[in-house]
């Protein structure tokens, strides 16, 4: 039964329930009656209006589909009208006055009907006019639209959506201008090391020493690369991870235990504090101890001498676990506390590299802890920066 028949029979049997009202008031002769002349009209009706919404290509404008409607249902009235007192229903006199109230309600309905499509039209045209000019590159967008419905729930998500494309062109912009500076510095060293072993400007000595330096940079921009495209491949979800049962005991001890001479290099102590009735976590083990890598390998970087480092794992609520990673150095500026999680976002400063880190960890962190279906962010728990994150429990 196709949709059109669908809403045909439901005219019919409501024609035949309000029809049933007479039966009993003036006899089964005119509930047929009443029956043959709504069943009818109400279907025809029915066909005609859902072919005009579905098919009504042809009719230019939604003024012209409203006002071809409350035509349509007014020619149903008269009409219905008409045929009851053709049938001596009532009398001439009252069909009279029963047509010029239908024929006052079809005008009625057409003002309101005009009314409405030319509300709705004017809200359209607001939206339309926004979008034009996102089209012609402006991102400052507000839509004027009146009342709370569908209409001004539709410009709320028009100016939503501009303003999210407006921030990730800004975040584009930032990314590209650092990365042109995380490059340029280095590629202008080798540039100009490249030059003086051309003119043979080095003594031998200091040959090697310059060797060493472009394998230093070397090894900085492939690790850049390497984190540019791990990050990209993340936002886009091209994930080949298998989940398993983790520990995040056992991970974190292991952890730590890989950390340990990078932290004992610079007299940073760092130890575990683990909720003995932690359960296993769902993930992929290799990611999540490359999520505590970043966040342990950030807090050494911040992390003055003789401070500590502290890694928590603990039940959370709900069937979750949480791991935190606890510094006592410096804390983050509140002025970048919202967006330390964005690429080339750092703690404290904007300037990729310059503590030999592009500033890319805690983005690839909260890559990899979303993919899991977790959530990472700052903990306002004392002094230091406290990071916390989510996994799903088993």
């Amino acid at each position: 039964m196709s949709k059109y028949s669908l809403r045909a029979a439901i005219a019919v049997a409501l024609a035949a329930a309000l029809s049933a009202i007479a039966w009993p008031i003036y006899g089964r002769h005119a509930f047929v009656t009443s029956v043959e002349i709504l069943a009818p009209l109400g279907a025809a009706t029915t066909i005609v209006a859902s072919l005009i919404a579905d098919r009504g290509g042809w009719i230019r404008g939604l003024r012209r589909k409203f006002v071809l409607l409350a035509l349509l249902v007014a020619a149903q009235l008269a009409l219905g009208v008409g045929l009851f007192a053709g049938l001596m229903f009532v009398s001439k006199h009252d069909a009279f006055f029963m047509a010029l109230v239908a024929a006052y309600a079809g005008l009625i309905g057409l003002g309101v009907a005009r009314l409405v499509a030319r509300r709705a039209l004017a809200d359209l045209d607001a939206v339309r006019e926004a979008l034009g000019k996102v089209g012609e590159g402006s991102r400052n967008v507000r839509i004027a639209v009146g009342g709370g419905d569908e209409l001004a729930t539709l410009a709320q998500d028009v100016e939503a959506m501009v303003a999210k494309v407006a921030a990730e062109e800004r975040a584009r912009r930032e990314l590209v201008a650092s990365v042109s500076h995380d490059l340029r510095t280095p590629i202008t060293t080798l540039r100009l090391i490249a030059e003086g072993l051309e003119d043979n400007i080095f003594e031998p000595e200091r040959t090697r020493e310059q060797l060493r330096l472009i394998s230093t940079h070397v090894r900085s921009l492939g690790a850049l690369i390497d984190d540019l495209f791990e990050l990209s491949r993340l936002q886009a979800g091209e994930l080949n991870w298998s989940m398993e049962q983790v520990r995040l005991d056992q991970l974190v001890q292991e952890t730590i235990e890989a950390m340990r001479p990078h932290a004992d290099a610079g007299r940073i102590a760092v130890h575990a504090e683990l909720d003995e009735q932690l359960t296993p976590a769902r993930g992929n083990p290799e990611q999540l101890q490359r999520v505590l890598f970043n966040l342990i390998q950030n807090a050494i970087r911040h992390t003055p001498a003789d401070g500590t480092i502290v890694v928590r794992a603990e039940r959370a609520p709900g069937p979750a676990l949480e791991i935190e990673v606890a510094d006592s150095g410096a804390g983050i500026d509140p002025a970048h506390r919202e967006r330390v999680f964005e690429p080339f976002v750092q703690g404290s400063s904007r300037v990729a590299g310059a503590d030999g880190s592009a500033g890319l960890g805690l983005a690839i962190a909260r890559a990899i802890v979303e993919a899991h279906g977790g959530r990472i962010w700052l903990a306002d728990a004392g002094p230091g920066t406290h990071v916390r994150f989510s996994v799903p429990a088993v």
